[in-house]
């Protein structure tokens, strides 16, 4: 089974639409209920996030992940990752703050969150409607995901 790049994030963060956009897919976008296996993705549900008794499915994903990619809401900043969280994963953790064309004075913010989470630098800006920082993403995300391919490691 293939190695594949797990995205967490609050409800109405992106995650869905970055998907679709990393699997080159236009599925619907709703609620996400479950998770759900895409070409290259594993889409996560905001509320494993957003409820700590939901943390283990999220951390039991990751094992068969390339990379997780935590997402932060420039739109609405909202504190809903523990100090540290990042760190519960033994995969490449990449901060990315979508809807960076909207509230731009919160950009600061979001930087601090993926700080205080322990998501390391370099931290990608993305608006998915005008399209800007995805190249710079997907190229990331798939070299990641191709080396953790090459490794020989299955899931």
């Amino acid at each position: 089974m293939k190695k594949r790049i797990m995205v967490i994030g609050p409800g109405q963060a992106g995650k869905t639409s970055l998907c679709n956009v990393l699997n080159d897919s236009d599925r619907p976008l709703k609620k996400t209920q479950d998770v759900i296996y895409g070409k290259y993705t594993i889409d996560t549900p905001g509320a494993y996030i957003e409820n700590a008794s939901m943390y283990r499915y999220l951390i039991a994903a990751a094992q068969g992940a390339a990379c997780v990619v935590i997402l932060v809401d420039q739109a609405r900043p909202v504190e809903v990752y523990p100090p540290g969280f990042a760190k519960v994963f033994t995969c490449p953790v990449f901060g990315v703050i979508t809807k960076a064309g909207t509230a731009t004075d919160n950009q600061d913010w979001c930087r601090s969150q993926l700080q205080k989470i322990g998501v390391y630098e370099p931290y990608f800006s993305i608006d998915l409607p005008a399209g800007t920082g995805i190249k710079e993403l997907m190229n990331c995300l798939f070299k990641i995901q191709e080396i953790s391919m090459e490794s020989g490691v299955s899931s």
